[in-house]
């Protein structure tokens, strides 16, 4: 899943890693209530507290995204599988926020009338990040020869840089 983020960034060493948190998010709008109390406490937990503005904005941000625009309209709240999953990964230099959603369709941003109501979330995740990008979650199935390989979904990150 962190491969992209090594293009055009200085390498991180899996070594440095010194935490990461997975959070399952229902189909439902509150569950953007969810992630960002998930975020506060993760951060708190990293001594990280200070950087939660930020962060919880991006991590609003992009939770909503996945559900307004990356879930099929009958997608069930009682689904085996939780369609949507936010990570928190940390290194001594970078925390990365991260959501998996069942969407193929790449993000993109777009020009919102002054007066809209939405429209500029990507907008804001560019602004409080200091790199976002999204890549294809990997295929299962792709591992077993003569098995049909099965779309994941997509990643959506945005990296922030600690001092």
């Amino acid at each position: 899943m962190l491969e992209p983020l090594r293009q055009g960034l200085p390498p991180i060493d899996p070594s440095a890693a010194s935490g990461s948190a997975t959070c399952t998010l229902p189909a439902r709008y509150e569950a953007v209530g969810g992630a960002r109390k998930f975020t506060r406490t993760t951060l708190n937990g990293w001594g990280l507290g200070e950087r939660f503005d930020d962060v919880a904005l991006v991590v609003s941000e992009l939770v909503t995204n996945a559900l307004r625009h990356a879930l099929p309209a009958d997608t069930a709240p009682e689904s085996q599988e939780p369609p949507v999953r936010l990570h928190l990964m940390r290194w001594s230099s970078r925390l990365v926020c991260a959501v998996r959603d069942p969407s193929q369709e790449s993000p993109m941003a777009s020009e919102a009338a002054d007066s809209a109501e939405s429209g500029r979330g990507l907008f804001l995740v560019e602004s409080f990040s200091d790199s976002w990008g999204w890549h294809p979650s990997p295929v299962l199935g792709a591992e077993y020869p003569n098995t049909a390989a099965i779309p994941r979904g997509k990643v959506v990150w945005a990296l922030f840089r600690l001092s």
